[in-house]
């Protein structure tokens, strides 16, 4: 039975723990910005993964609440910093972070991007029907996002909508 529960696990040292690294979390999103959790690029993911792993080695091993807090400040302000660098930048930009790619064009499947990629084609099909495509001519756009997202820029089969083309801005068209 002490699969299910032990009488030495650490209950309430683990409540408090979470309701200290909730405070923690809220302080520092508060003074370095709600930047510290968002999903621009693939280190901001990587960040993210890192604190999480951060809090639940805190709250599931002997690593010390202080411990784990100063952990978790110092891998955001090297965020913070890394992102002004980005905006400072644009060889660090570069560097960090990688340039959207178009996946398709209009209605026209891209392949050779889809194959830099590493996109599977049904994978780009599953992401249409997702966003309520009914048919090709419908896409304006799809792009492989830096984040590894997948956007559908797309207009309903009634629509007449003039795409800007702005909205493709710093997405490269080949890889």
């Amino acid at each position: 039975m002490d699969w299910i529960y032990s009488s030495d696990d650490p209950l309430l040292q683990t409540l408090i723990g979470c309701v200290f690294l909730v405070i923690v979390i809220i302080i520092y999103t508060r003074i370095i910005g709600l930047r510290s959790f968002a999903k621009f690029t693939a280190y901001d993911f990587a960040f993210t993964v890192a604190i999480g792993s951060i809090i639940s080695s805190v709250l599931t091993s002997s690593t010390s609440l202080v411990h784990g807090a100063i952990a978790i400040g110092g891998l955001l302000i090297i965020m913070f910093l890394l992102s002004m660098l980005q905006r400072k930048s644009s060889t660090i930009s570069s560097l960090i972070s990688n340039d959207p790619l178009l996946l398709m064009d209009g209605n026209k499947i891209l392949y050779d991007n889809l194959k830099y990629a590493r996109v599977e084609e049904d994978q780009l099909i599953s992401k249409l029907r997702e966003a309520n495509v009914l048919n090709y001519d419908q896409v304006h756009a799809v792009v492989l996002e830096s984040t590894g997202d997948i956007s559908v820029l797309h207009s309903s089969k009634n629509e007449k909508v003039k795409f800007d083309d702005s909205l493709l801005s710093g997405v490269r068209r080949t890889p």
